[in-house]
């Protein structure tokens, strides 16, 4: 079996190949910049390096979510179309739980990954390991950052949190939590493609023509037309 995953979600922009049980390439870059003119030459240089044709697929997984609206959509897209041209499966993951699998897997506490969500709101959820399986404790979810440390006091265990826009909330987080907060190093903050493609290397294939993303919340300019027309 031979895995492609990807991941245009957030500020990172990867693609990984996983063959059997093997991570045979893995493409990453940290810059939010042109993911759409950038994804398809990542995947066919990765794809040339490992020498695999789009024959060898066996099953495209893709993060679908939460995260950025536009990156939400180029990744999802260009999945969709791969896997309808080549009649293969498609397994999306949630993006928090691409991050949290990166840094849970030895950690005896739970793991909160986090996007900022701006006006002091984050996408974040709580995970751990349960029997060598990455399990959420929380669902991901839209709140705000301050909220969402308080709820998380009566955890107890430590608290690994994770993700790029650490910088932001920290202070929040480390006011509010104190020593039960625990903040991964910048090599640990971004999700990994490789992670991606084990996470859905065993899960079945969803239905392609009804795949979307998870946005969890409505575009701003949805929200501001609905609540034009008095919906909530």
């Amino acid at each position: 079996m031979t895995v492609l995953a990807i991941d245009t979600s957030n500020q990172a922009l990867g693609v990984a190949l996983l063959d059997e049980d093997k991570i045979i390439g893995e493409y990453i870059t940290n810059m939010k910049k042109n993911h759409s003119i950038r994804i398809m030459p990542a995947i066919q240089m990765l794809m040339k390096d490992c020498e695999r044709t789009p024959r060898d697929l066996s099953k495209i997984v893709v993060a679908r979510g939460p995260g950025s609206y536009t990156g939400l959509r180029i990744g999802v897209t260009i999945a969709k179309t791969m896997a309808w041209s080549l009649h293969l499966p498609l397994v999306g993951i949630s993006s928090l739980e691409v991050l949290a699998a990166g840094a849970g897997r030895y950690f005896d506490g739970v793991v909160t990954p986090l996007f900022d969500a701006r006006r002091g709101q984050v996408y974040t959820g709580v995970y751990h390991f349960q029997n060598g399986q990455l399990e959420a404790i929380q669902s991901d979810q839209l709140v705000m950052v301050a909220e969402w440390a308080e709820k998380l006091k009566s955890i107890e265990k430590q608290i690994l949190f994770i993700g790029s826009d650490l910088a932001i909330h920290r202070p929040t987080i480390e006011g509010i939590l104190g020593r039960q907060a625990l903040f991964a190093e910048i090599t640990e903050n971004n999700p990994r493609p490789s992670e991606l493609a084990l996470l859905g290397k065993n899960k079945p294939g969803e239905d392609i023509h009804s795949f979307v993303p998870n946005y969890i919340r409505l575009a701003e300019a949805e929200a501001k037309w609905l609540e034009a027309k008095g919906q909530k």
